[in-house]
């Protein structure tokens, strides 16, 4: 091999990464911060990602983890019932550090969670206690939401929660349980306590056939992600959209 053809390989190789690391600057960047105690965030998640993955963004995930054990279910009606106390008070629970890379401009944050005993979660409180203005100050926030049914004192808990650290609180995504109540109150008692209520064995089968959100609000997910992407790659105003809230379920 000649000299000139390696110094031609070389050049163009310098070229390319060049090339790639200016679109990497230009490609829009959505993170998604999320605990999920259960997998019903993650999955709801999984289907946003899949829309705003259409639109050629970057999306990264950010999970939380915990620096204690938490177990699902909690596995008896007494340590699910110490769990709802101790969340109804808002309970921090402490998680690991971040990695420094994640507090850089992003063109959407997505803080998702489920709703515990009217409020966010402990991991979710404890990011906003540490690195909450860090993180968030002049982002825009998506407050992204699972829960049961009563999401209300949670969404306006995380709303004030945000503007003290500085960010721009955008509406809410908010995915309810699917099951009528009082059924799913009853299911997901049942459920945190290690029973299995969406049993064909159960006398509550009928009432409460499934625990958690269906994979129709799963593909609701990925379209609310479309709409997101197109927003974001046309450089329109986010603080705009608004969702039906809850999203309809099945």
């Amino acid at each position: 091999m000649s000299y000139c053809t390696v110094y031609s390989a070389c050049w163009e190789s310098i070229c390319l990464k060049k090339i790639n690391r200016e679109n990497a600057v230009d490609r829009q960047r959505v993170l998604l911060i999320f605990f999920s105690f259960s997998s019903q965030t993650r999955n709801l998640l999984q289907g946003l990602s899949k829309g705003l993955g259409e639109y050629d963004i970057d999306v990264e995930w950010l999970q939380l983890k915990t620096l204690e054990t938490l177990q699902f279910p909690p596995g008896s009606y007494w340590a699910t019932l110490k769990m709802m106390l101790t969340t109804f008070f808002r309970r921090r629970i402490p998680i690991e550090q971040l990695d420094p890379d994640y507090f850089r401009p992003w063109d959407l944050i997505v803080l998702a969670g489920p709703t515990w005993s009217y409020h966010p979660s402990g991991p979710v409180l404890s990011l906003l206690d540490r690195d909450g203005e860090r993180l968030l100050k002049n982002q825009e926030v998506l407050p992204f939401i699972s829960c049961r049914g009563y999401w209300r004192m949670h969404h306006w808990g995380l709303r004030r929660l945000l503007k003290e650290k500085g960010a721009e609180v955008l509406s809410p995504v908010v995915f309810t349980h699917p099951v009528p109540e009082p059924w799913r109150t009853i299911g997901v008692f049942l459920k945190l306590a290690g029973k299995t209520p969406e049993s064909g064995k159960s006398w509550l089968h009928n009432f409460y056939p499934k625990y958690g959100h269906s994979n129709r609000q799963v593909n609701d997910a990925k379209a609310i992600g479309l709409i997101l992407g197109k927003h974001i790659q046309g450089k329109k105003d986010l603080g705009t959209l608004r969702f039906p809230t809850p999203v309809p379920a099945d």
